[in-house]
């Protein structure tokens, strides 16, 4: 088994998780068997009852785990299927261990972070890189290992004394190491500083790990002055520090990193058995690179929601309407409104927020409305869902969204104005949908149907039909990939673009 670890200096948020999982393809496309892991320095258990705000979104396993949002990089560069045990945290740990000391299995020894938090964290990470993945019978040959947060942090001081003993005792050849790092520009001068990397490096050295290789990140490409300059200060040859710029998509990024000969030092320092002939690997990557930043048609989706001042707690969401759209060589203009903004209140409603959220809803070539909890902003969503269903515009229910679109209908449509969900109304008279029975308001954790589920379809010809107006309770996005994209979410692009019939007919009878 080969390990690379990945980690991050200077600031957190700068793409470790996007590098990894392209390091990871760029391995795949060599014939290599590869999984990941992505180890979250935080206490909780999982990321199950973080606010949308707090961590972004919570990415949901085919086993039902609630992990860190990178798992879904992950699974979407990869085209694998991870488990929730792919996600270690520091409350994993905690429980693991202390379960073992209330047990007996430590005969009475004190328990201390060195050996015995140090020692399960190594374990865990040799157990799970291990189970095999992506449905095939036999254990990677190459395991990914993000460390979250940013060298130095304290919480993160356990993970970083269990893995810089890794490459000893003659596993060298075994161990590879990566470090993400930023690199600034001032707009006031323009000039890329190396300072942060070389403090980054600095300390990462004093915790016993030298890096292998280290990936720039910055907002221009990187000149070849700085680029030396940080070789000289990190004691790394000029080939060791490789430059990933911001770029118009990340399908771009395996790309930069395999043109900057990244293959070459990954077959020489783990002796991997690849070509070095690297010519022909990622064309498929290249090519969708190219396509997407070569798309002239734009369709325009109103994601309807109340986490939208950040983009990231609809990553998976955003993903598999990009990967649709670019199915169907359109670029995707999403377009965030906050359900709550088209709620008419005058006591409390910025008139101003107000217009801008409908117009933005009339502009709209198609409407989604995605899962969510709680009551605050159901009413400006369900006035979403009736706007697009009587106007025949494209929509969208995922999860809460079906629910508030089967509200909606049952209000307007069957004459029930009490239809109502036990979630927002415990008493109503019309419960049209209710609570799940094993939900467990007492424990926030892992209290919901969570994960793959077998469904059985009792006819063989069904569609979904035209004009679009579509509710799922479960969450494709989840499992939509670059190059397969999710049928629901390349339904509703099809639609709004006035494809879909054509789509359907070229498919032939089902």
């Amino acid at each position: 088994m080969k390990y690379i670890l990945v980690t991050g200096g200077v600031i957190s948020g700068i793409g470790k998780g996007i590098i990894a999982s392209s390091i990871g393809t760029i391995l795949k496309s060599c014939g290599l068997r590869v999984t990941a892991i992505k180890i979250d320095p935080y206490i909780n258990i999982d990321a199950g009852t973080f606010s949308p705000y707090e961590h972004g979104e919570v990415f949901v396993l085919n086993d039902g785990g609630e992990v860190d949002l990178d798992l879904g990089n992950y699974e979407r560069f990869l085209d694998i299927n991870l488990y929730k045990d792919n996600n270690i945290t520091t409350g994993k740990i905690y429980h693991h261990v202390i379960k073992k000391e209330r047990r007996g299995d430590y005969l009475g020894k004190t328990v201390q972070v060195v050996p015995h938090i140090t020692d399960a964290i190594q374990e865990w990470v040799m157990n799970q890189s291990k189970v095999p993945v992506d449905g095939n019978m036999e254990e990677p040959q190459i395991c990914v290992i993000e460390l979250g947060g940013t060298i130095g942090d304290i919480e993160g001081m356990p993970f970083v004394e269990s893995l810089q003993t890794v490459p000893v005792q003659g596993k060298e050849r075994e161990f590879l190491h990566i470090h993400v790092s930023l690199v600034p520009q001032p707009s006031a001068t323009k000039e890329q500083k190396t300072k942060p990397t070389q403090n980054s490096v600095r300390a990462l050295r004093g915790l016993g790990l030298s890096p292998d290789l280290i990936v720039c990140r910055s907002s221009t490409p990187i000149e070849m002055a700085v680029k030396e300059k940080i070789s000289m200060f990190c004691h790394v040859n000029p080939e060791q520090v490789m430059c990933i710029h911001d770029v118009s998509s990340t399908y771009r990024v395996p790309v930069l990193l395999e043109q900057q000969g990244i293959v070459k030092h990954l077959k020489e320092r783990l002796d991997l058995p690849v070509s070095n002939d690297s010519s022909s690997l990622l064309l498929k990557w290249g090519n969708m690179a190219d396509r997407y930043e070569r798309l002239q048609k734009i369709c325009s989706i109103a994601l309807v929601g109340k986490y939208t001042k950040l983009r990231d707690c609809y990553a998976s969401v955003f993903k598999a309407l990009e990967h649709s759209a670019l199915a169907i060589n359109h670029k995707l203009n999403l377009m965030y409104i906050d359900s709550i903004d088209l709620e008419q209140d005058t006591k409390v409603q910025d008139p101003v927020k107000f217009n801008e959220a409908w117009q933005k809803l009339c502009m709209a070539d198609g409407v989604l409305v995605p899962g969510g909890f709680g009551l605050r902003g159901t009413l400006g969503k369900i006035q979403a869902i009736s706007w697009a269903r009587t106007r025949k515009i494209p929509f969208l229910g995922v999860c809460l969204g079906m629910q508030l679109a089967v509200i909606e209908f049952a209000r307007n449509c069957l004459d029930m104005k009490d239809a109502n969900s036990t979630e927002f109304e415990p008493g109503t008279p019309v419960p049209l949908v209710i609570d799940m029975p094993e939900h467990n308001p007492g424990d926030l954790g892992g209290t919901m149907r969570l994960g793959l589920r077998r469904t059985i379809f009792k006819t063989q010809n069904s569609i979904l039909n035209h004009p679009y107006f579509v509710g799922v309770q479960f969450h494709p996005e989840f499992s939509s990939r670059p190059m397969k994209p999710s049928p629901p979410y390349l339904g509703l692009l099809l639609a709004a673009t006035g494809n879909l019939c054509a789509y359907l007919q070229q498919m032939g009878p089902l």
